[in-house]
């Protein structure tokens, strides 16, 4: 009867190291898986992320709608763009436009060289 309770006593020793390593997986896996705990924190914050790049959105929506329907009924508005983007003037009004500086173009800033030999 000794070697029967030993082989029990064995065998109940393997049982309980196997549901212990089970539990060890699945608590690792309820943490770390791919529907887990770390997945669900990453999900609250991409949410996050994207609700406030919805209310942006929104509010730039809201504001090219205010300009749209000041294009389209404000006079005042209308004239602004014209001149500012079209170069359009009023009668008898003269417009001057002058070219943008290229920094790139221009060499540097100090005074000319007027070494050059005739």
């Amino acid at each position: 009867m000794t070697k029967a309770r030993a082989k029990r006593s064995k065998l109940r020793r393997y049982v309980i190291v196997l549901l212990v390593v089970l539990c060890a997986v699945l608590i690792v896996n309820e943490i770390f898986g791919q529907h887990g705990i770390v997945a669900l924190r990453r999900q609250k914050r991409d949410m996050k992320s994207l609700e406030q790049r919805i209310q942006q959105l929104q509010r730039d929506n809201v504001q090219l709608e205010m300009q749209i329907n000041a294009l389209k009924s404000d006079p005042k508005t209308i004239e602004k763009r014209a001149r500012e983007q079209l170069h359009m003037a009023r009668p008898n009004e003269r417009i001057y436009v002058l070219p943008e500086k290229d920094p790139k173009a221009e060499p540097s800033a100090g005074p000319p060289n007027n070494s050059a030999k005739p």
